[in-house]
């Protein structure tokens, strides 16, 4: 289990924080929109009311102790960046923001984040990859030359291990 942050709470922001707290992180999300905040207060371990682009508000949150840091916030890159930036500077352990473009990642990962979501790239991708081919239901990329998919396994390998089905010698 993990600390999390999520700052903004978009559809993004939402989802992921949603499903962080169902996998048994414990979750605190921050917006400056009180309604939204008010709104999902109750899914989550902790929620607060705030502009956390303003130094006092990630004061008060207390960054440095989370496990993780989630910046979602859609509505403004430049918001985007000064938390980010802000976030380290504060001591944030790890720093997930989310962009949306190239350019944007390329900045966001000088100025703090240790890693950049593009949802709609990765996304894109995985679909890709998924349609490219009959029989792949699903992919996780691993890196840039790397990646695990589920495929339908052939009739042939039924009932049968890794070694049996001459996985290696037929595919590598």
């Amino acid at each position: 289990m993990k600390s999390v942050l999520v700052i903004g709470m978009g559809r993004f922001g939402t989802y992921l924080a949603r499903r962080l707290a169902e996998l048994g992180n414990q979750v605190m999300i921050a917006d400056k929109n009180e309604d939204t905040v008010n709104r999902l207060s109750h899914y989550f371990t902790d929620a607060i009311i705030g502009d956390c682009s303003r130094e006092e508000v990630l004061e008060e949150i207390g960054v440095n102790n989370f496990d993780i840091c989630f910046v979602t916030m859609g509505e403004s890159f430049q918001s985007s960046l000064e938390v980010t930036s802000l976030l380290k500077d504060m001591g944030a352990k790890y720093v997930v923001s989310k962009s949306g473009s190239e350019i944007q990642s390329k900045f966001l990962l000088r100025n703090g984040a240790d890693e950049v979501v593009y949802p709609e790239m990765d996304l894109a991708y995985k679909t890709a990859i998924r349609f490219n081919a009959d029989n792949i239901f699903d992919f996780i990329k691993l890196g840039a030359d790397y990646g695990v998919f589920e495929i339908k396994v052939p009739r042939e390998w039924v009932g049968k291990d890794v070694v049996k089905a001459n996985v290696r010698k037929e595919y590598g």
